[in-house]
């Protein structure tokens, strides 16, 4: 299975979050959304792309975006990841990977998801998808951003 296409409706879900409440996609229409595939918590790379996502996130605010880092770990796991590197973004735990399955990030063989980007509008349509190659590289925020700027 592969990342939803550009033009099709975004599958709904409702996760459990580090904030303590589920979230659910369709609730945050009237706002893009980017669901940001990672592997695994406490990882390099992963956890360069989520601090980055913090650092960040006032940019994402102001496009009027909602970042949603999702990842196969528990909640409890997240939690202890968010605030051992003082995260402002929350994470969402795929504990029974569903969303991942859903949205094709699945990696079956080692259970846990690609790193992929989907970028989702403020009417629920998936408008651009990214999966990276290879499970070290990300994609830089400003890149994330420019796309963003292309909804207008």
């Amino acid at each position: 299975m592969s990342l939803p296409a550009p033009g099709s409706v975004a599958p709904d879900f409702t996760l459990p979050s580090t904030s303590g409440a589920p979230v659910n996609l369709a609730s945050l229409r009237g706002k893009n959304v980017i669901l940001a595939f990672f592997p695994l918590a406490f990882t390099g790379v992963c956890t360069a792309e989520m601090c980055a996502f913090s650092e960040d996130y006032s940019q994402f605010q102001s496009a009027s975006t909602v970042v949603l880092p999702i990842s196969v770990d528990s909640v409890p796991a997240l939690k202890e990841f968010k605030a051992k590197e003082k995260m402002a973004v929350d994470l969402l735990s795929d504990f029974k990977r569903d969303v991942c399955r859903a949205y094709g990030t699945l990696l079956e063989e080692k259970f846990f998801s690609k790193r992929a980007y989907v970028l989702i509008d403020k009417a629920g349509t998936v408008r651009w998808t990214h999966e990276e190659a290879e499970l070290g590289h990300k994609r830089d925020n400003s890149e994330l951003l420019a796309q963003i700027g292309k909804l207008g």
